[in-house]
């Protein structure tokens, strides 16, 4: 069996406060109160849209780790209104692109964890993960040392990825 050592995951993966909790009310919910909080830069939401939302990661297993989440709160896919689902698919698209182009991306892993069993932190509320990845990501120091290296700043790669997701409208999408 392949272990998969994050020690900069900690904090998250032990708080045992309402986030891991399953059906949890939006009032309850981080990501709801993320959204409606008026603090989009402490709280590194990227882009608000008409039925989405994106932010970066707080807890990223690499540079540009990002969350194109629904502003419903909602666990499922068919819980979702057909034009939430469509938006929710155009943002994503687009959001590869941005990697791409912004941090010169060689490849992407996209996650959607619908459910506690299937590994969601935040299974009340869906969100799906772009993650970018590069050749060599992964090394030697993940592997004997246990660590893994993210050599980047949250701040930084939240005003560039910022810039170009607001050359997208933000209505009508």
């Amino acid at each position: 069996m392949k272990i998969l050592y994050a020690p900069w995951r900690s904090e998250y993966a032990s708080d045992t406060g309402v986030k891991k909790k399953e059906n949890i009310s939006s009032d309850k919910c981080l990501f709801c109160k993320l959204l409606h909080d008026d603090n989009d830069k402490k709280n590194f939401i990227i882009k608000r849209f008409k039925n989405t939302f994106v932010m970066l990661n707080r807890y990223p297993y690499n540079a540009g780790h990002i969350l194109v989440l629904p502003n419903a709160h909602a666990s499922t896919l068919d819980s979702l209104s057909k034009k939430e689902r469509s938006e929710l698919m155009e943002v994503i698209n687009k959001g590869i692109g941005i990697l791409s182009l912004t941090l010169k991306t060689e490849g992407l892993n996209l996650g959607l964890n619908l459910g506690k069993a299937a590994g969601a932190g935040m299974p009340s509320h869906l969100h799906m993960h772009l993650l970018p990845r590069w050749q060599g990501d992964t090394n030697f120091i993940a592997t004997i040392g246990m660590t893994k290296v993210i050599s980047f700043d949250l701040k930084k790669i939240y005003k560039q990825l910022k810039a170009e997701f607001d050359t997208l409208p933000s209505k009508n999408f």
